[in-house]
């Protein structure tokens, strides 16, 4: 039986739940710390992704038994979404940091967020949830504003692979959307358990981004200790904290009001490397970021009129 906060219906009638909205964000906010320990870390990308999540089965294994022993075992059909969910999750971080050699962090970034619209529209064809018409008036400038955001508005890159680069943004950030798809199914179906569909898609995209990253790059593992160190930090914060805190709050939440918060994760990566990489940003990218933060708010703010009726 679907919770009320797990209800569509009952989330159109009462707007987005903001301890939800908090959570998505503070998972954002974890996630926008992802690249600067991976810059800190200083190893191959394919290591990075596969380690990022195999360290984190160290502290989500103990977790998923422990809420096993309180809530019982995830049914077997919710098992299996979350693995295959940590499959597309693992195929995304691949194709996303091939994505960022072939065409550059700016455009990558962007070509990534797709997700802000692939995320509603599978969550309108597989589980006739509505898409509000002002997320959809937004969308062109959530996805502008992150364009310039990120750079992409400003400067002459040269991309290495434009084709290739673009194709494979792009269906980085349609399995992302996948991804947040069905651990959204897993956590509106079984509300009380939060940490066994991390884990269990956690392990799955460890094995995926292991075995593409083996193929292809190979994964040297004779890395620095300090490497180390802030490839923990990833794993802790960026995998962990970040998608448990996500997985809770888009349970709770419309698609198109996750899928639009995520939004906030590059524009929060662009501040953080401000105060630890002391990047400087342009005045385009701060517009961008201006632009994303405002459409943001107007396309989840709840009407005065439904505020009017919930308070009679």
């Amino acid at each position: 039986m679907k919770t009320a906060s797990g209800d569509p219906a009952r989330a159109r009638r009462t707007g987005p739940d903001p301890a939800a909205a908090v959570l998505v964000t503070g998972g954002a906010a974890c996630l926008s710390a992802s690249a600067v320990f991976v810059k800190l870390a200083d190893i191959d990308a394919g290591t990075a992704a596969f380690l990022r999540c195999a360290i984190a089965l160290v502290p989500l294994v103990p977790m998923l038994l422990f809420e096993a022993r309180r809530s019982r075992a995830l049914p077997w059909r919710l098992q299996a979404w979350s693995a295959l969910a940590g499959v597309f999750l693992g195929i995304d971080y691949v194709m996303w940091t091939v994505s960022i050699l072939d065409v550059g962090a700016a455009i990558s970034t962007v070509l990534i967020n797709v997700q802000v619209l692939a995320f509603p529209l599978l969550a309108r064809i597989f589980s006739g949830t509505q898409i509000p018409r002002r997320f959809l008036h937004l969308s062109p400038l959530m996805l502008g504003g992150l364009a310039m955001a990120g750079g992409a508005l400003s400067g002459s890159q040269q991309a290495a692979n434009p084709v290739r680069g673009t194709v494979l943004g792009i269906a980085a950030g349609v399995a992302y959307a996948v991804y947040l798809y069905l651990t959204r199914l897993a956590g509106e179906r079984s509300p009380h358990h939060f940490v066994t569909p991390v884990c269990v898609s956690t392990a799955s995209a460890a094995v995926t981004s292991g075995a593409i990253g083996l193929l292809v790059t190979g994964l040297p593992l004779d890395i620095p200790a300090a490497s180390w160190g802030w490839i923990a930090a990833l794993a802790l914060l960026g995998q962990v904290v970040a998608w448990l805190l996500i997985g809770r709050g888009t349970a709770r939440l419309p698609p198109n009001a996750s899928a639009a918060l995520l939004l906030l994760h590059p524009i929060m990566a662009i501040g953080l490397g401000m105060l630890v990489l002391r990047e400087t940003p342009t005045a385009s990218q701060l517009t961008g970021c201006a632009l994303v933060v405002g459409a943001i708010w107007f396309a989840n703010r709840t009407p005065r009129s439904v505020d009017a009726r919930q308070a009679s």
